[in-house]
């Protein structure tokens, strides 16, 4: 059992660091204000909450997801659900990243038009990407995505992508709880990153 502690604790250990890198990283490249205390204390609480959720809700859940699938359905959903535990992850931070954009509130400029407000949204990584390989982009938003109609925009792309990753056709019911089951791992994750920061 103690093995099985320490092991469990070295994957947290792993887990936070990745996290507090990139967003050091990421930091580093926008110089960032932000005292470093601050980022690792922010990284902790979420990095805690994310855990915390996946080990009570998401794993059981994920669990049974398979076995149901395979018992009802004939339908093999463990892809799904390994890509549906990427997402969930992913969206625990996904509301942070968009931060290499933001401009203060109180800049006089124009804001950016709702669809180039959301592409940074959608493709935070490759934004990240681009940042990192030098490129600047012209693109400043007041948006911080920690709200519900980020988190709306969001669902209705996860649905499209889960939609394009896992439909077979002819639809069947199996094959449609997969793509439904896909955007409810980034909803879980996403909300699990608003409740940490107290949007509601």
């Amino acid at each position: 059992m103690s093995m099985v502690r320490r092991l469990l604790a070295t994957l947290y250990h792993m887990f936070f660091n990745f996290v507090l890198h990139s967003f050091k990283s990421i930091n580093r490249k926008i110089r960032s204000k932000l005292p470093v205390w601050r980022m690792r204390e922010e990284t902790m609480e979420h990095v805690h909450s994310s855990i915390k959720v996946f080990k009570w809700l998401i794993l059981p859940s994920s669990i049974l997801y398979v076995f149901l699938m395979f018992l009802l359905f004939g339908v093999n959903a463990l892809d799904s659900m390994l890509w549906g535990l990427a997402v969930f992850f992913y969206s625990n931070f996904l509301p942070d990243l968009p931060s290499i954009y933001r401009k203060a509130k109180n800049n006089e400029a124009k804001d950016l038009p709702w669809h180039k407000k959301y592409a940074i949204l959608l493709f935070a990584p490759l934004l990240v990407w681009i940042l990192f390989s030098g490129i600047r982009l012209n693109l400043r938003t007041t948006e911080t995505y920690h709200n519900f109609k980020s988190l709306a925009v969001y669902m209705v792309f996860l649905f499209v992508v889960g939609f394009f990753a896992f439909v077979k056709l002819p639809i069947e019911i199996g094959n449609l709880i997969e793509v439904l089951v896909f955007p409810l791992y980034g909803l879980i994750g996403y909300l699990t990153h608003l409740k940490v920061d107290k949007i509601f």
